[in-house]
């Protein structure tokens, strides 16, 4: 399987920033794991944000959660984070992944205040 993350390369404070995950070699909606976000900030640990399941249900970040929507669109086996609000502190390498065996190469997104 392989997943690709797609995005802008920059996002201004205040606004949603939007990230798009492509699925090849597997499928969304049929194969039996979890798929979701987790990012990196400069210098600091991996962070999960959210995951949709098999099912359809979705799993959230507490820390992030208010913010923070998953969607799939089973037609492109792709699926979308979106995260609202964002500032600076948002600044980070997101990856998306297939829990727990399969991740993007990740993208950059910075947070311009």
């Amino acid at each position: 399987v392989q997943l690709q993350e797609s995005g802008p390369g920059l996002v201004i404070s205040s606004q949603t920033l939007s990230l798009t995950c492509t699925v090849s070699g597997g499928s969304i909606t049929t194969d039996p794991w979890s798929w979701g976000w987790v990012r990196q900030p400069p210098g600091k640990g991996l962070e999960w944000i959210v995951f949709i399941h098999l099912s359809g249900s979705t799993s959230y970040s507490p820390s992030l959660e208010g913010r923070t929507s998953i969607s799939r669109d089973t037609s492109k086996n792709q699926f979308t984070l979106q995260l609202s609000s964002v500032t600076p502190q948002d600044t980070a390498k997101y990856y998306c992944i297939r829990w727990s065996d399969a991740w993007g190469q990740g993208t950059q997104v910075p947070v311009s205040s």
